[in-house]
């Protein structure tokens, strides 16, 4: 599971490995060997977890059908020392865990009772409405393009008599689809729920026994499990998590979508499962899947933006120094972890951390590591030229505006974190590109220089950007490291938040300088004896003002604080916070509505009394202020009746 790219200003953290295919190989001055690759580890990962203030990791490096690397870094339990093992300490996966979904459903396409193209409505108990007159299918499920939303509520749970069962998870609430099917590459966790609930219904078995009777035991992985939570067998073995590794030990999470996120391994057991791909579905005489069928995995693409890579059937294609890589990331709230095949080399590399660190240290060290990995042992030469300076610049001008990511939500009241995570593409001095919220390792926003016709080089670094156009129109761009999973499209004027926020700003600031102004009235007419010369219809109007006023400024506060749980804690978003989401979205409705009115009725007073100008101004100025937010409310969808997210 990927819980960061939905974050609200953290667009950033779904930039997170990559580089472009590259000219030909260089020879490597470091032999890809045990005694090399742990010394090159030893003297990387201790400085970077320190740095980062991160609890533990393990590294895994496999190639050619066997163990080189297997190592543990730093602590499972940083208050009793306990040290990460990599044969016994358990971590949790994340989104690396889908792997082992879609393994699982490829297992029932070999056996004929899926196929990859037809209507998943045939394999459910309930119905995934059709839109643009297309069905949703096992294809779309693995590339990530079935078109839906992001989903939030239940995502994290911290109880486990609140974890919901598979297919009442995915039943009570479908998700709206806001892309085509096959179209728009959109990361989805539901659409990986949806595909392991496919494999427990068409198998006959739940999904947890199923992968551990036809993935877990084969290959041997004894130390690893799906289920939640973790058997008693394994519990005393998992890591803590951590936000930091200096803070205290964070209580267990619990995927609601557990296909798509709620598996947990030893770093062992990962190297079992990396090497039976690398050996086409198979180890030590065990077979999971058919040559053919690994091949096909690692070997079908769907490219959505030109010159960037794609997705792959359940894998993200990740070309790195030229060589072709099957990669997939995994975050929670705490615990962070990488897989890459190399599959024409015979090498894997797997990586987990069990704290998210500093700045979101783990993300920026497992990005460096893999690439430091690649330069040192699958180096390549870079012969990219800069675009001619003139072509560069007009590109960049049509490049110019407001996007927003493919994977958002959009019907729920959770477009606000939308609205607040949008990025601006700029032109910097000399026609580069610049995208504030893409950062680097050193925190800096990235810049991008043309290398090819609507083809970037991030200046500095391996990431690579691109655009598609159509009809003189950028409709699209990726980053090479999330083009598989995500895209950042254009946003309507009318919706940009180039555009609300100045005006939220703005209205939220008139609003509140009223409010302030009320007590700082009285005190001052207190203190010189002074008289409010208002009476009857015109003192009401007054009182109502700013008590519409504190109510409103009271729902920007509450807006805000729901939205920044989004980066610190998701499992409050269960369905014991629906009563009070239904208050605050009722609340809203009535409180901007009401506002408004009471604004425009002392507007009207304002203007038909003849008071002094600055009073009438400020009349039309709050009725103005008040009809923004109640306009950005609706905009957000933050009014309703509905408690679906």
């Amino acid at each position: 599971m990927s819980v960061f790219p939905v974050l609200p200003g953290l667009l950033a953290a779904a930039v997170i490995a990559g580089a472009p295919a590259r000219a030909a190989d260089r020879p490597s001055p470091h032999p890809l060997t045990a005694a090399n690759v742990e010394a090159w580890l030893d003297g990387f990962l201790p400085y970077a977890l320190e740095q980062a203030d991160i609890a533990g990791a393990v590294v895994v490096v496999v190639a050619d059908g066997k163990v080189l690397v297997q190592k543990g870094y730093g602590y499972a339990d940083a208050k009793q020392r306990v040290p990460v093992a990599p044969h016994r300490t358990v971590f949790r996966l994340g989104s690396v865990a889908k792997l082992f979904t879609w393994t699982a459903a490829m297992q029932l396409v070999e056996s004929g009772r899926l196929d990859l193209d037809r209507d998943v409505n045939e394999y459910l108990d309930f119905t995934i409405p059709s839109r643009y007159g297309q069905p949703v299918t096992l294809r779309n499920l693995m590339t990530h393009t079935p078109g839906f939303e992001e989903v939030i509520k239940n995502l994290i749970i911290d109880d486990p008599e609140r974890l919901p069962a598979l297919g009442e998870y995915l039943a009570t609430w479908i998700p709206e689809r806001i892309h085509a099917p096959g179209e728009i590459p959109a990361y989805s966790n539901y659409g990986a729920a949806l595909a392991g609930y496919i494999v427990q219904r068409v198998s006959g078995q739940p999904f947890d026994e199923y992968v551990e009777r036809h993935l877990f035991l084969p290959l041997g992985m004894r130390n690893t499990t799906t289920r939640q939570p973790l058997p008693d067998r394994l519990a005393p073995y998992m890591s803590k998590g951590y936000v930091m590794g200096s803070a205290p030990a964070r209580p267990f999470e619990l995927v609601g979508p557990s296909p798509a996120g709620g598996g947990a391994a030893t770093g062992a057991d990962m190297a079992r499962f990396m090497l039976a791909y690398l050996q086409e579905g198979e180890l030590d005489s065990a077979r999971i899947l058919e040559p053919e069928t690994v091949r096909m995995m690692v070997g079908t693409r769907l490219q959505i933006v030109p010159s960037l890579d794609g997705m792959l059937l359940g894998f993200f294609e990740q070309n790195l120094n030229g060589r072709r890589v099957a990669a997939h990331y995994g975050d929670t709230q705490f615990f962070h972890a990488r897989l890459d095949l190399l599959v024409d080399d015979g090498v894997g590399v797997f990586q987990a951390f069990n704290s998210t660190g500093s700045e979101a240290g783990s993300i920026a060290i497992r990005r460096a590591l893999m690439h430091q990995f690649m330069d040192r042992y699958f180096p390549a030469d870079a012969d990219e030229r800069a675009a001619d300076p003139q072509t560069a610049a007009e590109h960049a001008r049509l490049m110019a505006g407001t996007y927003e990511s493919s994977r958002r939500s959009q019907s729920s009241f959770f477009h606000l974190a939308t609205l607040l995570s949008q990025g601006r593409v700029t032109v910097g001095r000399n026609g580069d590109l610049v995208i504030p919220v893409l950062t680097g390792l050193d925190g800096q926003p990235m810049q991008w220089r043309e290398v090819a016709p609507f083809v970037w080089h991030e200046v500095g670094g391996k990431e690579r950007l691109a655009a598609r156009v159509e009809d003189g129109e950028v409709v699209m761009f990726g980053v090479s490291s999330t083009s598989p999973f995500l895209v950042f499209q254009p946003v309507a004027w009318w919706k940009s938040s180039t555009l609300l926020m100045p005006l939220v700003s703005f209205a939220a600031g008139a609003i509140l300088l009223t409010v302030v102004a009320w007590p700082a009235a009285a005190v001052l007419r207190r203190r010189y004896a002074a008289v409010l010369p208002l009476t009857g219809a015109r003192l009401r109007t007054r009182r109502l003002v700013r008590i519409a006023g504190v109510a409103t400024i009271a729902i920007l506060v509450a807006w805000g604080s729901v939205v920044s749980r989004l980066s610190s804690d998701l499992s409050i978003f269960a369905p014991t916070l629906d009563p009070w989401i239904l208050l605050l979205r009722v609340s809203t409705l009535t409180v901007f509505a009401g506002a408004t009115l009471i604004a425009l009725w002392n507007a009207r007073l304002a203007w038909a009394e003849q008071r002094r100008w600055g009073s009438k101004l400020w009349s039309v100025l709050l009725a103005f202020a008040s009809g923004i937010l109640l306009w950005v409310a609706f905009v957000s969808n933050l009014v309703g009746f509905d408690v679906s997210y």
